[in-house]
Formats: structure tokens, C-alpha cells, sequence
């Protein structure tokens, strides 16, 4: 029997995303869509969770 793990959607524009077998908590990918970058947060019974990713803002030293 063969097991298929449902593939997240993207946040913005609903791409769903192709799920690859040594992703990570924590990894960021990103939508071949929109380019939209999105955070796996959970990864469990073979179901993948994404958020959007945290922006990085720049520091200037501050």
C-alpha cells in the first residue's frame, strides 16, 4: 500500500507545494507561484504545516 502525504497549500495564492521527503521544522521554502516564503512548523503522521514566514527586517547597528 502506498502512502501519500497531503501536500500544504501556499497561504496567498492556494499552490500547492511539492513535498520533499528531507524537509525540516523550521526550513523555509517557497511558493513556486507567488514567491511567497513560508515556515514549516509542524511536521507529524506525515502531514506538513507551513506558515508565512517571519519577515527579516535589516539592522543598521542600531
Amino acid at each position: 500500500m502506498t502512502t501519500s502525504i497531503p501536500a500544504p497549500q501556499c497561504l496567498v495564492c492556494d499552490t500547492d507545494f511539492t513535498v520533499a521527503a528531507d524537509w525540516e521544522k523550521g526550513e523555509i521554502i517557497e511558493c513556486s507561484g507567488c514567491g511567497q516564503e513560508h515556515e514549516v512548523t509542524e511536521l507529524r503522521d506525515g502531514a506538513v504545516r507551513v506558515e508565512l514566514a517571519p519577515e527579516l527586517e535589516e539592522d543598521w547597528g542600531e
